[in-house]
């Protein structure tokens, strides 16, 4: 994940296309969105499209607008997606999903910065970055002519691929610790641990949803647990689903980063603030920015229990 956060960093400060590979719930749209912030188009809009099960009509109209009378029911002329990310980003998500005709849309779209409103036939000129994202295998659906080679060519100025989160277990521990302080917030609960065994439950289990999944099983548990504590019982997790093979279990539970003694919120928040702190080099300044707090909030958490 580092190695995907210094690449996107890079990919940022370019004006090139990206492309976001990732499976479903990985964080792509989150990805994409922090690559605006992070480039020199953060004053313009972000405008986001996902592109999944949409009919070659409300494709054309969403992407390039359309007309007054373009079709049953156009009353009046509206900008599609493109228009309104003028001078910034434009986020289409799903794009493996888009037909053979809009995906040679997108390529006259992003390769001249024109395309025409649908009834129209009067050229319209936008300058966009262009970010895609797709969880499917794209390499495969070139090969199989389902995706067009040009339009990947032009959309994959940097290809930038997020790592599942069953291949991130250094990372679980922080995740969860930020999404309890959210469900705390969003259910009004004071959650300030976990047990041990919910926590050795969370470490084996294979998350297919990834963050998506990891969103709803925490948000779930701090709404159920009836204590200031998270029990594996108040685990929704998919017993159905294949856990990770032995080996990979066993790899995890002893690996050092996993907290095995102090398993408390505030503890894994401070964890996580000096991690970060060490990555921006021992600069209390920066590490406050990354993080969203006062210099004099860093110093308190870096206090904490460690």
């Amino acid at each position: 994940m580092a190695k995907c956060l210094e690449l996107a960093s890079v990919a940022a400060r370019t004006e090139l296309p990206i492309l976001i590979l990732g499976e479903s719930g990985t964080g792509k749209t989150l990805l994409a969105r922090a690559i605006h912030n992070s480039s020199g188009r953060a004053e313009g809009p972000f405008v986001s499209f996902n592109a999944a099960a949409l009919s070659e009509t409300l494709v054309d109209s969403q992407l390039f607008g359309h007309e007054k009378g373009a079709f049953t029911g156009a009353q009046k002329a509206v900008k599609g997606k493109f228009e309104q990310a003028h001078r910034g980003t434009l986020f289409i998500d799903e794009i493996a999903d888009m037909s053979s005709v809009a995906q040679a849309k997108i390529l006259r779209a992003v390769e001249y910065g024109e395309f025409e409103r649908l009834g129209s036939e009067r050229i319209q000129l936008a300058d966009v970055r262009l970010i895609s994202a797709t969880h499917h295998p794209l390499r495969k659906y070139l090969e199989s002519d389902q995706f067009r080679k040009d339009l990947f060519y032009r959309i994959s100025g940097f290809t930038v691929t997020i790592p599942p989160l069953r291949e991130r277990p250094n990372d679980l521990r922080s995740l969860v610790a930020a999404e309890i302080t959210l469900a705390n917030r969003r259910h009004g609960k004071s959650i300030s641990g976990i047990s041990k065994d919910a926590v050795e439950e969370l470490f084996a289990y294979g998350w297919p949803g990834n963050l998506r999944e990891l969103n709803r099983v925490i948000s779930a548990a701090v709404a159920l647990a009836e204590g200031s504590v998270i029990d594996s019982d108040v685990l929704l997790l998919d017993v159905s689903e294949p856990r990770p093979s032995h080996k990979h279990e066993s790899e995890v539970a002893s690996h050092p980063k996993v907290p095995r003694q102090n398993l408390s919120l505030r503890s894994m928040e401070s964890r996580y603030v000096r991690e970060i702190l060490q990555r921006v080099g021992g600069n209390k300044a920066q590490a406050a920015r990354v993080l969203g707090i006062s210099r004099s909030t860093l110093d308190r958490k870096l206090n904490g229990p460690q």
